[in-house]
């Protein structure tokens, strides 16, 4: 079986990526900066002002960023994912790609709580009785989590 490139990890990647809440403003302003300062030759002046944009809409933005770095070669790939590591590692763990990785070299998924290689389930805290399961990353969603805390609207039903 090929080996499969960051390209191509990308595509696999990009409907992940771009779902409602996984980057925050901040995490793809950090990436862009990364990829224009360290990089100029991966993201010009002009190209990091235009997925800058506070006019256009973050999910636009990141859509048309990774569309640049896709046509722009597999080093420019390696290096947004480099760049994604360093400014959001909770997401990187659990991208698609990855997954689909270790299932190809048959490693152990370790994104799971009771799954980690060499952890027994015995160890972790106890769940409360009838206490809902997060998602399989805790640290994904952190506006969501930020929005939970805040009352809810008075015009909301409660249950």
């Amino acid at each position: 079986m090929t080996e499969q490139t960051y390209c191509d990890r990308l595509v696999q990647d990009m409907p992940f990526l771009t779902g409602l809440g996984r980057l925050s403003e901040q995490q793809v302003d950090r990436i862009i900066l990364q990829l224009n300062r360290y990089y100029p030759q991966i993201l010009s002046n002009k190209d990091a002002e235009k997925f800058r944009n506070p006019k256009v809409s973050l999910r636009v933005r990141l859509c048309d960023l990774l569309g640049h770095l896709q046509r722009s070669g597999e080093r420019d790939c390696q290096e947004f994912y480099r760049a994604l590591y360093i400014h959001a590692q909770p997401l990187h763990s659990c991208l698609p790609s990855r997954h689909t990785l270790r299932k190809t070299r048959g490693l152990p998924d370790l994104s799971r709580p009771g799954r980690r290689a060499g952890t027994p389930r015995l160890l972790l805290p106890p769940r409360p009785q009838g206490a809902a399961r997060g998602p399989a990353c805790p640290g994904l969603l952190p506006c969501h989590r930020r929005q939970a805390r805040q009352p809810l609207p008075a015009d909301l039903p409660h249950r």
